[in-house]
């Protein structure tokens, strides 16, 4: 599968961020964009349907908050499925991969120096 992984910053401090705008606006199956920093995080906006790949992130802590769908979260001893309005914490050095069965988007927040697709 193609991912787009955007790195450029879309909003700057006191910029209006129309994040259901973008999800609705986006045609690709799977799309992440970085929204905003947040002191050292970056808050990104996804649009999932289908499955990333396993990877994990050395140094980074890595939050997921679903909106719209849902999104399944494989760790390496089991699987956490996520609703609209539910988040999940993985921690640095956790191996796992997202799988959306249905269009899905999700809000992100890790420090800026993560490497999106995994180290």
């Amino acid at each position: 599968m193609d991912y787009r992984i955007n790195r450029d910053i879309k909003f700057q401090p006191l910029d209006l961020v129309d994040a259901g705008r973008l999800a609705d606006e986006c045609p690709d199956r799977w799309w992440n964009q970085p929204l905003c920093l947040v002191n050292d995080c970056v808050v990104r906006l996804g649009v999932f349907e289908g499955e990333f790949h396993w990877h994990k992130h050395d140094l980074e802590d890595e939050f997921f908050f679903v909106l719209e769908g849902s999104l399944l979260l494989d760790l390496e001893n089991r699987t956490v499925e996520l609703a609209p309005r539910q988040g999940l914490l993985v921690p640095r050095g956790t191996l796992h991969r997202t799988r959306a069965p249905v269009r899905t988007v999700v809000l992100m927040i890790e420090a800026a120096t993560v490497v999106p697709a995994g180290d």
